[in-house]
């Protein structure tokens, strides 16, 4: 090699390092090599500025990828331990999303999907693969999904061609990371380019990495059926609270109000043997009891509680949503009147959360457990809103808990029908007086 000290470079012109011994400061030089050869009289980069191009290079893949914010996202500062004193199961979700993350990020193979509530570490792991592939020199986008919509809503504003170009950037890039998919509004336009987006990468093998908070049972059946190809697609669920809120104790569906009764467990709930009861209203609360403990152990079917106000059915029922999300689990606690309200607002032009989603998710939900039905002086909205959900989940046979204080007679027939079918459901009568008659020890206990 000789100095890059040339006739296409001024020597003060200072590129690289002036102590340089090779280039003298100039950033350059020529190669070495015999006429004929095919590097002759070619010039290359001196080393000494080659960390420095690979950083500049770097930094402006990072602007280019939208991660100038997400620098400090690595695999270094991520913590796969989780963050204060969580279940051995959510831990080991975390451990398991955060291999399968960096083993992704090597090959680069498929689709990586990371599922999971808010705060629990995906954008994170996502942003530390983009990272990491950046510093191999791949071009990468890292976006919001309501990030890139408007992206290309500005691009299409401006010109057609700044469109087509910006798009087609989208599709093709090396690797694609699109954060917080579902979020977004689905209008018509966009539900169309998204998925044009997903099938053109699914048609060419690209790889793609989704974090979503989302249920795939929200989505557009056509990218669903791409997101469920095994072959291509893998996917990592975690289950771990959101790290922002450490006074969480469990993670749960937003809806969910279970946080609310998070002291009512089995171990508080009072069988009220000090009280002077007749046999059979204390051998009711016994079955209840043991039937709910039993359900908690092995959610299955459908379990329905039934007594006046304040003999400790919304006790049980939390009480198996309190276990289940011990175990990891994410049950839906929900009083039915709030369902309703929520519901309703839900179709308000201003509501953050759309109808369908939230509709969806109460339908869908792995454990649903229903406080305090009453169908008797609901209105037909309601009525109906209350049976397409149990109906949905008594054809597909899902888990669900219910309390109610009305007689059977007095429940949508159409809702009863399912209830009474003793091949999926059990019906437990309560037949106690209520806690506010009985001991104080009992009122505490059971309310």
């Amino acid at each position: 090699m000789i100095s890059g000290n040339t006739e296409n470079y001024k020597m003060d012109t200072i590129y690289g390092d002036p102590q340089c011994p090779f280039c003298h400061g100039v950033g350059f030089i020529r190669n070495d090599f015999p006429v004929g050869h095919p590097d002759f009289g070619k010039i290359s980069i001196c080393t000494c500025r080659a960390q420095e191009l690979t950083e500049n290079a770097q930094k402006k893949m990072h602007l280019q990828g939208n991660l100038e914010g997400y620098a400090n996202k690595t695999f270094d500062t991520f913590n796969p331990e989780g963050y204060g004193n969580i279940p051995d199961n959510q831990r080991l979700s975390l451990k398991a999303a955060f291999k399968t993350s960096i083993n992704y990020a090597k090959d680069l193979g498929g689709w990586l999907i990371l599922e999971g509530e808010n705060g629990t570490g995906k954008t994170h792991l996502a942003a530390a693969i983009a990272n990491f592939v950046i510093a191999r020199g791949i071009p990468t986008i890292f976006l919001t999904v309501p990030d890139l919509l408007d992206w290309l809503r500005n691009s299409y504003g401006s010109s057609e061609a700044n469109f087509e170009a910006r798009f087609e950037e989208i599709r093709n890039i090396p690797l694609l990371i699109m954060d917080d998919f579902g979020s977004q509004n689905v209008t018509g336009w966009a539900q169309e380019k998204i998925f044009q987006i997903i099938d053109y990468r699914y048609i060419h093998k690209l790889p793609l990495v989704i974090t979503s908070n989302t249920s795939m049972d929200y989505l557009d059946e056509r990218i669903r059926s791409r997101f469920l190809d095994r072959d291509f697609v893998t996917k990592v669920n975690i289950t771990v609270n959101d790290y922002r809120d450490p006074t969480q104790k469990y993670s749960q569906p937003k809806l969910s109000s279970l946080h609310h009764y998070e002291k009512k467990t089995f171990g508080n709930f009072s069988l009220r043997e000090n009280e002077k009861l007749p046999a059979e209203e204390k051998q009711s609360l016994e079955k209840a009891f043991r039937a709910a403990q039993q359900y908690a152990d092995r959610p299955e079917g459908w379990l329905v509680f039934m007594g006046t106000f304040g003999t400790g059915k919304t006790h049980l029922a939390a009480a198996i949503g309190n276990y289940r999300a011990s175990e990891g689990d994410r049950p839906m606690f929900v009083v039915v009147p709030d369902l309703l309200d929520h519901l309703r607002a839900t179709f308000s032009p201003t509501s953050p959360v759309s109808y369908d989603k939230l509709f969806e998710g109460v339908k869908s939900t792995r454990l649903l457990i229903l406080d305090d039905l009453v169908t008797q002086s609901a209105t037909p909205w309601a009525k109906e809103k209350l049976y397409q959900i149990l109906n949905h989940r008594y054809a597909a046979e899902m888990a669900t808990v219910i309390t109610t204080s009305s007689p059977l007679e007095d429940i949508d027939p159409r809702i009863r029908s399912r209830m009474m079918d003793e091949n999926l459901c059990v019906v437990h009568k309560i037949l106690v007086p209520p806690y506010r008659s009985s001991s104080p020890k009992a009122r505490r206990s059971n309310r």
